[in-house]
C-alpha cells in the first residue's frame, strides 16, 4: 500500500498542487492584477530558455544528453504554465461567459490544465512538436497582452504588439535542428508576425480586453453626480420606464493606472441593435473604477423586452456587458 501511495505522488503529486494552485489563483485572485515585472520576468527566462533548448538540441542529442534536453523541456513547460496561471485571473474578470470571448479564456484554462498534469502534458502535447509550440506561442502571447496594458497601451494597440512580439519571439522555432541561417529564420518571423497581426485584428472580438473588466453595472432611472439614481434589478415594469422618460445604464469600468481608452454603449433590445452612444475615454488607476453612464430616451412603446448593454472598447473588444429585462 505504501508503495503503491509513493508510486501515485511521484507520478500525479506535483500535478495535483500545481494544479491547486492555479484554482486557488483563479477564485482567489480574479479580481488581481499582475504585475508587469513579474510578467516581464517570466518572458525573459522563457525566452532565453526556448532559444538556447532549440539551438543545443541537436547537440545534445549527437552526445546523448537526453536528461539535460528533458530538463529543460520541463522547465519550459513549467514556466509557460506559470505564466497561465499568472495572467488566468485577468482574463478571467475580463471575459465575458456569454460572448465570443470566453473560447479565449476556455483554451487559457486548458492550456494551464494540461501543462500542470504532467502525465497529460507527456501524452498530449510533447509528443507533437507543432502543438508543444502551438501552446507555447499562445501562453506567450496571452501573457503580453495582459502585461502591454498595464503600461498605458491601449488594448488594441497591446493585442497587435502582442502578436507581433510573439512571432519574434518564436523564431527559434525556424532554427531547429539548423533547418534554416538566422537571417532566413528573421525573415520568415517577419511574415508570420504580419499574418500574426492580420489575425488578431480580424479576431479582435473574441480576445478579452484585460486586464480591463466592468466592476459594477447596473440599470437605473438616471445618474447624477456619476451615482446611479434608483438603481434596480431586472424586471423593470415597463410603467416606470415610461414615467422616469427613458433608462440609464450605469457601469464601472476597472483599467490600470495610465490607460486612457475610448469606449461606449452599445444598446440592444430583443436581439436588435437600437443604439450606440459613445462614452468620455476612461482613465485607468481608479480603485472603483471609471464610473461612465449612458441614458436612452427615445425608446418607443411597446417598452418590454430583454435588453443588454456592451460596453466595449473603440475597436471593438466586449468589456463587459449589462443585462435587463421591462416587463408589461
Amino acid at each position: 500500500m505504501g508503495a503503491r501511495l509513493l508510486r501515485w505522488v511521484r507520478r500525479w503529486g506535483i500535478s495535483v498542487c500545481s494544479l491547486g494552485l492555479g484554482v486557488a489563483t483563479i477564485f482567489v485572485f480574479r479580481r488581481g492584477l499582475p504585475h508587469v515585472g513579474w510578467i516581464a520576468g517570466y518572458l525573459l527566462l522563457l525566452g532565453l530558455l526556448f532559444a538556447f533548448t532549440t539551438e543545443l538540441r541537436q547537440p545534445l542529442e549527437r552526445r546523448g544528453r537526453r536528461r539535460i534536453i528533458g530538463a529543460a523541456d520541463y522547465a519550459i513547460q513549467s514556466l509557460y504554465h506559470g505564466l497561465l496561471l499568472f495572467v488566468l485571473p485577468a482574463y478571467y474578470a475580463s471575459a465575458t461567459l456569454d460572448s465570443l470571448n470566453a473560447l479565449f479564456l476556455a483554451v487559457a484554462v486548458a492550456g494551464a490544465l494540461v501543462t500542470a498534469v504532467d502525465p497529460w502534458y507527456a501524452a498530449i502535447v510533447h509528443p507533437r512538436r507543432w502543438l508543444n509550440h502551438t501552446l507555447l506561442g499562445f501562453s506567450i502571447f496571452a501573457a503580453l497582452n495582459v502585461a502591454l496594458p498595464l503600461l498605458g497601451i491601449r488594448p488594441i494597440l497591446a493585442l497587435e504588439g502582442a502578436a507581433a512580439l510573439t512571432a519574434v519571439a518564436m523564431m527559434p522555432v525556424f532554427r531547429e535542428r539548423g533547418a534554416l541561417r538566422w537571417r532566413q529564420a528573421y525573415a520568415r518571423s517577419t511574415v508570420l508576425a504580419v499574418v500574426a497581426m492580420a489575425a488578431v485584428w480580424g479576431g479582435r472580438a473574441a480576445v478579452p480586453p484585460a486586464p480591463l473588466f466592468v466592476a459594477r453595472a447596473t440599470a437605473a432611472r438616471s445618474v447624477t453626480m456619476l451615482e446611479p439614481v434608483e438603481p434596480v434589478d431586472s424586471p423593470i415594469p415597463a410603467s416606470a420606464v415610461a414615467v422616469w422618460g427613458g433608462i440609464a445604464a450605469y457601469t464601472a469600468v476597472y483599467a490600470p493606472a495610465g490607460l486612457r481608452q475610448p469606449i461606449e454603449h452599445v444598446w440592444w433590445k430583443d436581439g436588435r441593435l437600437v443604439g450606440r452612444v459613445p462614452l468620455s475615454p476612461l482613465r485607468g488607476g481608479r480603485k472603483e473604477g471609471f464610473r461612465t453612464y449612458s441614458r436612452k430616451t427615445d425608446l418607443k412603446p411597446p417598452y418590454q423586452g430583454r435588453y443588454r448593454v456592451d460596453v466595449v472598447t473603440a475597436s471593438g473588444q466586449l468589456i463587459g456587458r449589462l443585462r435587463f429585462t421591462v416587463t408589461p
